[in-house]
């Protein structure tokens, strides 16, 4: 028989989607990112605003992150657009919505989303269900991690072009990688024709993050290592820069909170904006 959470999206990716739709509803204008299609999709109970990781006021600034981050990787994938990179793949999709948010992109882009069969099937549906539809130029790649399939065979098998350039991104996922793993995805990732643009976020060492919100994460901590998918990759920027270089990138920079504050929270008047030395972000170049 096969388990729900084979099938259901994961509880991290369900919960970033829901701080995306909270965002537009307890934040103030002007928001970062606008993104209620999870909600959407997930139709959770009434009181789903009630729950303790949806509490408003505690969980502010990782909103403040999940938003930011999304739209700093949106952003990005706009301007390669424009630099003639048409090819996007986002490892771990989860309930991204981008394909959705963005139909006007259709004609120049193609997205691949690789994530595991069983929620990406839940989400498939679901998009149908909902109206959304599923384009052309949106494909889904199931990868069996646990089977050691390689989501790199995987997409050349959905129609990516190796031999042009591509936006990859992965958020959210390096710090339940070994780091083994994570440098076996950097390669894999630097091995993409040149032009290509990596875009993946890491967890500082949690004694190094704001004092505001390092309770949240020592929290965050102990249920990720309850439900048996601990956090066990840390990296401080230099390290993670230097990492990324080693394992086969040309160019590689830190994008930090501050910097995504001064982009995206500089004109707002209510103290909003993403926690500093906790989840930021590797650009890294082919």
């Amino acid at each position: 028989m096969t388990d729900h959470k084979d099938i259901a999206p994961d509880s991290t990716a369900a919960r970033v989607a829901l701080w995306r739709a909270l965002h537009l509803e307890v934040d103030a204008t002007p928001h970062v990112l606008a993104d209620d299609v999870g909600l959407k999709l997930l139709e959770p109970p009434d009181d789903w605003r009630e729950r303790g990781d949806m509490n408003p006021a505690f969980t502010r600034p990782f909103r403040a992150s999940i938003v930011a981050r999304a739209r700093f990787v949106e952003d990005l994938v706009i301007e390669q657009l424009q630099h003639g990179v048409t090819q996007y793949v986002i490892l771990g999709a989860g309930l991204d919505s981008f394909a959705q948010r963005h139909p006007e992109l259709a004609a120049s882009l193609t997205i691949f989303e690789i994530d595991r069969p069983g929620p990406q099937r839940w989400k498939h549906d679901r998009l149908i269900a909902l109206g959304y539809g599923v384009q052309d130029w949106l494909h889904f790649v199931p990868v069996d991690f646990e089977a050691g399939q390689s989501w790199r065979d995987a997409l050349l098998q959905h129609g990516f072009d190796a031999s042009r350039p591509a936006v990859i991104v992965s958020t959210g996922v390096s710090m339940y990688l070994t780091r083994e793993a994570n440098a076996s995805t950097l390669r894999e990732v630097s091995s993409f024709a040149p032009g290509s643009t990596l875009a993946m976020t890491f967890l500082l060492p949690l004694e190094m993050a704001d004092p505001e919100v390092r309770p949240g994460l020592e929290m965050a901590a102990k249920g990720a290592r309850a439900s048996g998918t601990p956090f066990i990759s840390f990296f401080t920027p230099e390290d993670m820069m230097m990492f990324a270089r080693e394992n086969g990138f040309k160019d590689a920079t830190h994008v930090s909170a501050t910097a995504l504050t001064q982009r995206y929270f500089s004109n707002r008047d209510d103290g909003l904006r993403p926690p500093a030395n906790a989840e930021e972000l590797l650009i890294a170049t082919t």
